[in-house]
């Protein structure tokens, strides 16, 4: 009896099963949201803001570096309660 249940049981899997789970998930991916052309374009405009604000980030580095040949960039900014106000010179 069990010889003839395990190729049953294969076969069942292999033939059934296999292809119910396959054709599933690709019902799901394509029912899946796709990106629309205004998310694209909405990517694509974020994308050149990003590139814009970096170019000026850089150039604010450059200009911060030629004023204190000290300051490294992207050592963090002073908080602003770092600071005694209360202190005179």
């Amino acid at each position: 009896m069990n010889d003839f249940l395990i190729p049953v049981f294969v076969c069942g899997i292999l033939f059934i099963g296999m292809p119910w789970v396959i054709l599933h998930y690709v019902t799901k991916w394509k029912q899946a949201p796709k990106i629309t052309q205004e998310d694209e374009n909405l990517l694509d405009e974020l994308h050149y803001l990003a590139r814009r604000l970096e170019d000026r980030l850089n150039t604010v580095e450059r200009i911060v570096a030629a004023d204190h040949p000290d300051w490294k960039p992207g050592t963090p900014a002073a908080h602003p309660t770092d600071y005694d106000l209360t202190r005179r010179n």
